[in-house]
């Protein structure tokens, strides 16, 4: 099921919180817009839902192995000190992961990671150079 409105129902294209990577089986892979963590990305459910226990049990084993896939790319080619994981959804109705990698010595090692930091855009990184990347290690 599409909603119209929805950010992660509309056209992969026209994204307005990152770059379209990928398709996975139970979801979509996003290049997220603020990159004060290199690799952040948000895997979104491809089922428009609202909270996990929305999903049957094989949905969300195949989302969370998805989250999963997402997170090994992401060590492997920026190699973080640790990854975090977010799903806030106060203000939205599509479940969506936060994977983030965070850097030892680097943007808020230590703490909470920032939803929109401000800091460093697409247009700050080799966001091509990233996509094409992750694509490579996602198929």
């Amino acid at each position: 099921m599409k909603v119209e409105g929805c950010a992660y129902c509309g056209d992969k294209s026209e994204f307005p919180h990152g770059k379209f990577v990928t398709a996975l089986p139970m979801s979509d892979v996003y290049l997220f817009g603020e990159q004060s963590c290199p690799g952040r990305c948000i895997v979104a459910c491809n089922k428009h839902v609202n909270d996990i226990t929305d999903l049957t049990d094989e949905e969300r084993n195949a989302f969370f192995a998805d989250v999963v896939k997402v997170s090994r790319a992401i060590q492997e080619i920026f190699h973080p000190g640790k990854v975090n994981y977010g799903a806030y959804n106060d203000n939205g109705t599509h479940l969506h992961v936060h994977v983030v990698p965070k850097y030892k010595d680097g943007f808020e090692w230590g703490t909470t990671f920032t939803m929109n930091a401000g800091r460093v855009s697409l247009d700050d990184v080799d966001a091509e150079g990233m996509l094409k990347s992750l694509r490579e290690k996602l198929g």
